[in-house]
């Protein structure tokens, strides 16, 4: 089993970019796939969620209107697109996965598993 976020860059406050989160070794369709993020010298917190039960989709606050998050089923691969990127979205971007029984803990790193190396993200002019 593997998730691997990649897409990270450097970019200028207002431009966007796009998060892949490819996964193996197991199906999309039996987890929720999550991203999360880390700031220099901050915890890492989350930022949204995909429930492949129902293609349901889940923000944070800080996020929201922002950020999308999407799923390609043929390419194994679960998307985060960042628009209208502030400086405070610096942070190296994680992806995990969380089995469906812990749905509640949806906002928490708690129980979600294998986590990738992550990408870095640079909102800076």
């Amino acid at each position: 089993v593997q998730l691997q976020a990649s897409g990270g860059g450097l970019v200028q406050p207002g431009g966007s970019l796009r998060l892949s989160c490819a996964a193996s070794g197991f199906t999309l369709d039996d987890y929720v796939v999550g991203w999360f993020r880390q700031a220099p010298g901050k915890e890492r917190r989350w930022v949204s969620s995909f429930d492949s039960r129902d293609d349901t989709t889940y923000y944070a606050d800080s996020v929201k209107g922002r950020f999308t998050i999407s799923r390609d089923d043929a390419k194994h691969t679960v998307y985060l697109q960042m628009s209208s990127l502030k400086p405070e979205d610096t942070a190296i971007y994680y992806c995990a996965r969380l089995p469906h029984n812990f749905f509640r803990l949806l906002k928490f790193e708690k129980k979600y598993e294998y986590w990738g190396q992550g990408t870095l993200v640079t909102v800076s002019s």
